[in-house]
């Protein structure tokens, strides 16, 4: 060996170099590759082999002649578990030296091995250096050195070997001990020989109660259903019965209080000189993660369905907001609009059912509104069915829903009408028009609140208040035996009647001017003034179709004004129909006042010319309803009511 003299600047220049970053790892690779101890570099997270020497290469022995990029586990099948264990020791104090693993070549022979483990982290990287030693060379080599030994420092050394194995196994015990999971190891016979104390903390038992003891016939003796579970079926049994790793995720474990915890666990048989000696079954608590999931589960299927409802009824409310036309209040200061306001303000608050009659077209719709926007329901959508246009065979489907598959054409879930209002308030239109069978099934739900969705058995409660519309005598309906009695008193809590346009001529003049106001703001159009002789004009007639028809002649007065002049055209006048000649044979003078029984006769009279005109034909192009702008279900009351003929 040279010695440096102070003046020797080549020396000097050798350790700059050596300093040097790169010059340094050139030599520590040369260093790790002609080593001639096998080593390698695993990455501990992902498992995987990163570099290996030539020495590793030879002693492996794997076809092609590479461990890069192999599995550190799979080299090591039998034993997964004292991997785990290694490998974590490595990480925890940053070295681990083990000789449970056994290298298994694939021609099937078993080489004892020593393996050493440093950790080492630069930056948020950690890699772990392991060098391997044969145990064989190294037992020769320990022979002659403990001899050596045993005549050099004799009882000193012994009480040093002995004080390190103390350290392994306080190592063993700190890694057990800091491990979250629950791990207990068992030997061929069933029997407990270690407990971590996570383990512990989740059975309840202390180590000293299970080591030693059937561990089986302790925490696993039933299943979670209550039935016996025979120990030759027990999984962790057969991990050292039949030598293979078992991973099971639903399954339970009984505490020291007679309770279960569902469990999931992974049993590795442990082998000593490729027998098979034990297992060690590393399980986990799976209480928390069930609970979030079914939390998660329920919280998936509440938003379902409440996004479901709302789209429905956010679907509803544009057709609704289409649909309600011009009047979204009820204009008019006659004596009986008043006395309705009153009804309604009384009637409100409470969730009383309401029945409104009256004819076609005199608002029935607009109290409705008005009635729920009074009640405490106010913040929940009201619900609007015309029972007229539901078809008998998609009656149930439209109240009540469906569900999926239940019937040709249904191909999702469907929220019935009556879900859809829960809460809030459920208008049947025309609920006269309903048939008799079908009456029977919305009895059901008025009385209990419950129903069935179509092609599903679970029941549904709802909390609706019904509002129902009609302009049928039900009284009478119910005494033909078209409406049934009880249905009529479950909704005829309080009645309202709407009164007719003509018995109010009061409220025309406020009426026609809002219509055309609202009108002209909707269509773009300048409005024009309603003079005297106009409101005149509209106080003379007598309204058959009321409030909707009055609409429509404000709306088609607005559209044909010129120069901001109003040309009202009503069949009173001479100017669009026939039908006006028997009102003013029988009225003699327009100046005349008619009492209420003389105007059902002319309505009457006027509704049996139209019927002549028209040749009977009541709905559809060029019909009654058309010619007298009322709908088609109110002539036919009308004319059963009072017994015309349709025949020409």
């Amino acid at each position: 060996m040279a010695v440096k003299s102070e003046n020797d600047s080549s020396a000097l220049l050798a350790i700059r170099q050596f300093k040097d970053v790169s010059a340094l790892g050139k030599v520590l690779n040369l260093c790790f590759m002609n080593s001639d101890e096998p080593t390698y570099l695993l990455d501990p997270y992902r498992g995987l082999i990163l570099r290996a020497n030539p020495a590793a290469e030879r002693l492996f022995r794997l076809p092609g002649n590479t461990l890069e990029g192999h599995y550190i586990d799979l080299l090591y099948p039998t034993h997964r578990a004292e991997l785990y264990v290694f490998t974590e020791e490595a990480l925890e104090v940053g070295f681990a030296r083990t000789r449970k693993l056994t290298l298994l070549r694939p021609d099937g022979s078993a080489i004892p091995l020593e393996h050493m483990a440093i950790a080492v982290t630069q930056g948020d990287q950690t890699t772990v250096l392991v060098r391997l030693l044969d145990l064989d060379a190294l037992n020769q080599r320990d022979v002659s050195e403990a001899a050596e030994s045993y005549l050099r420092r004799g009882l000193y050394e012994w009480l040093r070997d002995e004080q390190y194995f103390r350290d392994i196994e306080r190592e063993y015990r700190l890694i057990l001990g800091a491990a979250g999971e629950g791990i207990y190891g068992v030997s061929s016979d069933g029997l407990t020989t270690f407990l971590n104390p996570a383990a512990e903390k989740m059975l309840g038992f202390r180590a000293d109660e299970l080591v030693g003891k059937d561990m089986h016939e302790i925490i696993h003796h039933h299943r979670h259903d209550g039935s016996v579970y025979p120990t030759h079926e027990c999984p962790i049994y057969n991990a050292f019965k039949e030598g293979k790793i078992n991973s099971v995720v639903d399954e339970v474990f009984w505490k020291k209080d007679g309770t279960a915890i569902p469990v999931e666990y992974t049993s590795t048989p442990i082998r000593d000189s490729g027998n098979v000696i034990g297992a060690v079954i590393v399980f986990r608590d799976t209480t928390e993660r069930r609970s979030n999931e079914e939390n998660l589960r329920q919280a998936l299927i509440e938003n379902a369905a409440l996004r479901e409802r709302l789209e429905m009824e956010n679907a509803y409310l544009q057709e609704e907001i289409r649909d309600r036309g011009e009047h979204h209040n009820l204009i008019g200061n006659s004596d009986s609009l008043n006395a309705l306001l009153a009804q309604i303000e009384l009637v409100g608050p409470t969730d009383a059912n309401v029945l409104i009659t009256g004819e076609s077209g005199t608002g029935k719709e607009l109290i409705a509104h008005a009635i729920h926007r009074a009640s405490n329901r106010a913040d929940r959508p009201l619900i609007r069915v015309n029972c007229a246009a539901i078809p008998r065979e998609l009656f149930e489907s439209e109240f009540f829903g469906h569900v999926k598959g239940s019937f040709s054409g249904a191909l999702r879930d469907r929220v019935g009408r009556f879900e859809l209002a829960d809460g809030g308030t459920l208008f049947l239109d025309e609920v006269g028009e309903l048939e008799i069978g079908l009456q029977a099934k919305l009895l059901r739900v008025v009385q209990e609140g419950k129903f069935e969705r179509v092609g599903e058995e679970r029941a549904r409660t709802v909390d609706v208040r019904l509002i129902a519309a009609t302009n049928r005598n039900l009284k009478a309906e119910v005494e033909a035996g078209n409406f049934r009695e009880d249905l009529f008193f479950r909704l005829n809590v309080f009645p309202i009647e709407c009164t007719p346009l003509r018995q109010r001529p009061s409220d025309i003049p406020l009426l026609a001017e809002h219509s055309l106001e609202t009108t002209c703001t909707r269509l773009n159009l300048p409005k024009p003034r309603l003079s005297r002789a106009n409101v005149q004009t509209l106080m003379d007639y007598p309204w058959p179709g009321n409030v909707r028809e009055l609409q429509n002649v404000m709306e088609r007065a607005a559209i044909v004004a010129r120069n901001g002049k109003l040309d009202i055209h009503l069949p009173s006048s001479g100017k669009e129909s026939s039908l006006t000649t028997p009102v003013q044979d029988n009225a003699q003078s327009l100046d005349k006042i008619f009492t209420a029984s003389e105007m059902i006769d002319l309505e009457r009279q006027n509704l049996k010319r139209a019927l002549a005109v028209c040749d009977g034909k009541v709905s559809g192009k060029e019909g009654v309803a058309q010619l007298l702008g009322m709908k088609p279900t109110t002539v036919y009351s009308r004319i059963k009511n009072w017994n015309l003929d349709t025949a020409k």
